[in-house]
């Protein structure tokens, strides 16, 4: 049984103009101990996704739907049994931890309060186990800075004190939305390297969810390419990024710079993204894609299985957009490997400075 599992599920808001339709019948699952990346412009739907199981919506927000978590119907639960599963069993990191922390708090305060809640702690006890987990991402004198207000850390060591109070509980799963967004290139490979070892240490299964295609081939086993709040594309990471099948991937890895070609012009996907307030009528990604045919603008493509692990929502064939994937891209299967990739495995469209977020961890303290 998995993990997680999301049937259906939407996010609708209200507003004074017209209904928000952030999210639209997802269906997903997270194995136990998997890494799934989420990925997908800004709007596209991945944080309210995250927010819904959370039970974090704002106040005009609406899910439906079903949620499962460990076996249990999580989605719209009553608050009593939510904040008995949040940061005990699901924790999540939120994308500015500078807005995350509590200012007035001292990091000490903050994170001895998750443990006195949840698992029972003495106030002094809280704070041994926050130092050990301080410790543990590699925060340098960790006693001492356990001391401190957010605002005296770094944004990178602010990073690592989120993640220290996310895993305090030893949650089954981590959502991390965003987690390396407001850093830099060098101190994102020590941070995304620090949750990969992290999670091989206490077994957790993680979503992460991202715009940096970099920070998923280092760092995920499956991806889940969203685009007006539906999954578009699902699969294994590599079979994705060598051959993707569906126009909306194609174009978020072409728009990706390529180190091995001198191209002066940087590919873009044309157009913006929809407005979900008024979607387009169809596939919503039909005004903006090379493909798009008469029944693009009439039906939405539905999620559909075509290879073992792997389903797309899109009704041009395959071979049409493998064919001109591979006019565009003949190298295709001469591939050096990403920079972030896993062990083993080749990434079609080359290094990207900011894109090996999982390469190689710096020397740099301090971040």
């Amino acid at each position: 049984m998995a993990l997680l599992t999301l049937t259906d599920l939407s996010v609708r808001f209200q507003t004074n103009d017209a209904e928000v339709r952030a999210v639209n019948n997802v269906n997903l699952t997270v194995e136990q101990g998997e890494t799934l990346g989420i990925v997908g412009e800004s709007g596209s739907g991945k944080s309210q996704l995250s927010f819904a199981i959370m039970g974090l919506l704002a106040r005009n927000g609406r899910a439906t739907g079903s949620v499962t978590f460990d076996g249990q119907e999580i989605l719209n639960a009553p608050k009593k049994v939510l904040n008995s599963i949040r940061a005990e069993k699901i924790a999540m990191i939120f994308q500015d931890p500078m807005t995350s922390l509590n200012p007035y708090m001292r990091v000490a305060d903050q994170m001895a309060e998750v443990l006195v809640l949840h698992k029972g702690l003495s106030k002094r006890d809280a704070v041994t186990e926050a130092v050990r987990m301080l410790d543990a991402v590699k925060i340098p004198d960790a006693k001492g800075r356990v001391r401190l207000y957010p605002h005296e850390f770094s944004g990178g060591m602010r990073q690592r004190v989120m993640i220290a109070m996310a895993l305090l509980c030893r949650p089954k799963l981590l959502i991390a939305d965003e987690p390396t967004t407001a850093l830099d290139v060098t101190v994102q490979a020590q941070i995304m390297q620090l949750l990969s070892d992290l999670q091989r240490d206490f077994g957790m299964a993680m979503m992460l969810i991202t715009h940096d295609l970099g920070v998923v081939a280092g760092a995920c086993e499956r991806v889940a390419v969203m685009y007006g709040g539906r999954i578009r594309e699902t699969g294994p990471v590599r079979p994705i990024f060598a051959e993707p099948t569906l126009p909306y991937t194609q174009g978020l890895l072409d728009a990706i710079p390529r180190v091995d070609q001198n191209d002066e012009e940087l590919r873009a996907i044309p157009g913006q993204p929809p407005n979900m307030s008024r979607p387009p009528s169809g596939c919503a990604f039909q005004p903006r894609c090379p493909y798009a045919r008469d029944v693009c603008a009439r039906i939405d493509p539905p999620l559909e299985t075509f290879a073992s692990g792997r389903a797309r929502a899109c009704h041009a064939p395959v071979a049409e957009v493998l064919a001109r994937q591979m006019t565009r891209h003949p190298d295709t299967d001469q591939t050096a490997a990403h920079p972030g990739a896993l062990p083993g495995q080749a990434i079609p469209h080359g290094a990207v400075a900011g894109a090996g977020a999982a390469g190689t961890p710096s020397t740099t303290e301090g971040q």
